[in-house]
């Protein structure tokens, strides 16, 4: 699949982030985009990490709590992302969770899962003779 790279500002100041073409051909509905173009906007480009909150990234872009996971755990499922469980320290001491820590992949991974998963219902069409 050729590649290509759209470029969008996101402030004033000239700053910038990449949003991969593949993106608009890979089925995803308009909340999974959304949610993924916010987390790609807070992206640290060396290390293609970010942590906003849930409610952060709900406010962001217009949706609820419960919706933000629902597209979140999709887009994890379809290879675009990694989550990790974060821990936050008190003043107290005491230990509690902290927002997720979130990992963009390589585009190139959710291609290839978007191209298995293809291959994979045509092969169930075929074998159950659908």
């Amino acid at each position: 699949m050729e590649e290509h790279i759209i470029i969008y500002k996101n402030d004033s100041n000239g700053k910038y982030y990449k949003v991969p073409n593949a993106l608009m051909k890979l089925n995803l509905s308009s909340g999974e985009i959304a949610v993924y173009n916010y987390l790609l906007f807070c992206e640290d480009r060396k290390t293609f990490k970010c942590h906003p909150s849930i409610k952060t990234i709900g406010k962001a872009i217009g949706m609820s709590k419960n919706t933000v996971v629902k597209y979140i755990r999709m887009l994890e499922e379809k290879c675009f992302i990694y989550t990790d469980n974060t821990l936050v320290t008190l003043a107290s001491g005491e230990k509690r969770n902290g927002n997720l820590m979130y990992t963009i992949r390589p585009i190139e991974d959710a291609i290839k899962y978007f191209h298995d998963s293809q291959m994979s219902r045509l092969d169930s069409h075929f074998k159950h003779g659908r």
